[in-house]
């Protein structure tokens, strides 16, 4: 028995007194199915992330050309200020190195003076040419 039956109200007793309606498709029809997979086009193209990164690299190696620039120039500056330099040290050392000469010479005439034929000043090695002590050879604190 059916629910109306049961309860005693008015409606179908029975599925054959219901009207036949059929389903059909709208008139025009469905709408298209999307059954493709469509992704979204978001950020940037390939050739646009290219053009970038290729934009950054070109700059970086400008800025690394203009900083070696520099550090070249610098370091030119600091060679010519030492080049500049060397004659005026190189005197300062020759004044020094005569100074101590000249003791050294008056010393081993002090200690030599009994020693005959002993010439101050004279190499003992014979070589015929004449190499400047060390530096710091002939300090008193080496003797």
């Amino acid at each position: 028995m059916t629910e109306a039956a049961i309860r005693k109200k008015p409606g179908m007793v029975s599925v054959r007194e219901m009207p036949v309606l059929q389903d059909g498709p709208p008139p025009g029809g469905f709408p298209p199915v999307r059954y493709a997979r469509r992704i979204p086009t978001k950020g940037p193209s390939a050739v646009a992330i290219f053009l970038t990164a290729f934009g950054a690299f070109a700059y970086g190696m400008y800025q690394i050309g203009k900083g070696n620039r520099i550090r070249r120039e610098l370091k030119e500056e600091k060679y010519a200020a030492r080049r500049a330099l060397v004659p005026v040290l190189q005197a300062e050392e020759d004044e020094r190195f005569v100074k101590e000469w000249k003791k050294y010479l008056e010393e081993e005439a002090r200690i030599m003076k009994d020693v005959p034929g002993w010439k101050v000043g004279e190499s003992v090695y014979h070589s015929g040419r004449w190499v400047p002590p060390a530096t710091g050879e002939l300090r008193a604190e080496s003797w």
